[in-house]
Formats: C-alpha cells, structure tokens, sequence
C-alpha cells in the first residue's frame, strides 16, 4: 500500500514538475506565497542555522529560509522526486541564491545523523508521505534537541459551510490542470491526497507520539490550511 502511494506520487510529480509553480499559483491565486511566509516567521530560523526543507520541491519555501539563515548558514533542499529537485536547483541558482545544498531523499528514511539541523519545515508536502508515522520519526531523528518542526499542510475546514465551497472550489483544479499542464491526473491526486489527509489532531498526535513536545496547530484561511507546529 505504502510503496502504492509512493509510485503515484513520483507519477504525479513526474507529470506535473515542468508547470508545478504557476499551477500552486493559480490554484491558490498566490495566497500559498502568503502562508509560506507565515510559515516562515514560526520557524525562528536565524542566521547561522541550519535548516531542512523536506519535501520542498522547487524551492519556495527553501528561498525564503536562505535569506533567513544568511551566508553563515545553511538550507538542504530534499524531495524525493529528482525532476522537482532539478527545477528548484535551476531556479534558485538563477536568482542568486548559494549555499543549498540539494539532496534526493525519501522522508521516511532521511540520508543525514541524528541532531543534525536547527528547524525542519515541510510546506505541503506532509499528506504526500506514503508512511507518516515513519516520516514524523526521521523528522525527530534528525533534529537537534529543541529544534523546531513547522508543517504546513491542506486540511479540511470543520465549518460544514466553509468545507462543502472548498470541495466545490478544487473540485476544478483537474479540469484547470489538464488545460495547463495537459494532464488531470496530478490534480485529481491532489484534490484526493487532501480528502483523505489525516485531521489536524490526527497529525498531532502522530507527532506527539514521536517525541515531538509542544505540539500545536493553527488553522489559516478558516481551516483550509493547518500550520503545525513542535518542538524535538
């Protein structure tokens, strides 16, 4: 079932990497920038750190922390999927930004030592783990004592209201994907990925049950997206 998952999700990828950011903005019509800088201020990330963005794709997320961890720290980069690696390598070397470094890896069985990094962010990328309870256990490995985890992740509203128009509002992301892209495939996996993505207290209890301490969660844009928060 796991190793399901995980195929689909690198098909998707695959299919998707070569439009993946203008798709995420115009799905999100570009509020996803906004969340991941407010993802970004719950980081804490200062100079001098060290920092993993897990699943980080084409590198939104890993710009934002560059320019946070400045030239006396560190960003590694790592997606299991090496075309989406690939892209956000391009992109961020073609704005200037050094000192990432870019690493293929599976979140469930992360290529680095115990208490290595200061924060590790995973901006939407959570729900596509084919085992999370495996993943939240490398996640902790591979901190530092008191490091911080930040998650951001699509979830369900609890309004019915609210959850019955965002249904109605992806219900349109594969038709806008199979114009764009060529493909509905990725879409219809995302809209999927979502619906069955565990609950905002599901996910903090998986988290908790690893040895996270602190264990939050904040519901942005009426509960469309959680931002999860904790500490190793």
């Amino acid at each position: 079932m796991t190793q399901d998952k995980s195929e689909r999700v690198q098909q998707v990828f695959d299919s998707a990497s070569t439009r993946y950011d203008l798709m995420n903005d115009l799905m999100s019509l570009g509020v996803h920038r906004l969340l991941k800088r407010i993802a970004l201020e719950r980081t804490g990330v200062r100079a001098g750190h060290l920092v993993l963005d897990l699943a980080g794709g084409t590198g939104d997320m890993t710009k934002l922390l560059a320019h946070a961890v400045g030239d006396e720290g560190r960003v590694v980069l790592a997606d299991a999927n090496g075309a989406m690696l690939d892209l956000g390598r391009e992109r961020l070397l073609n704005r200037g930004i050094l000192g990432v470094e870019y690493v293929v890896a599976s979140a469930e069985c992360l290529p680095f030592a115990r208490s290595t990094f200061d924060c590790l962010v995973c901006a939407f990328g959570f729900r596509n783990f084919s085992d999370q309870e495996a993943a939240s256990a490398e996640c902790r490995r591979v901190l530092k004592s008191g490091g911080r985890l930040v998650i951001l992740e699509f979830s369900i509203p609890k309004n019915a209201s609210l959850a019955r128009a965002f249904r109605l509002y992806k219900s349109g992301w594969p038709m806008l994907g199979r114009a764009v892209v060529g493909d509905a495939a990725p879409y219809d996996y995302l809209v999927e990925s979502i619906e069955t993505h565990p609950s905002p207290d599901a996910v903090s209890l998986i988290l908790s049950d690893h040895g996270f301490e602190d264990v939050r969660w904040h519901g942005l844009l009426g509960g469309v997206v959680t931002l999860h928060t904790a500490r190793a």
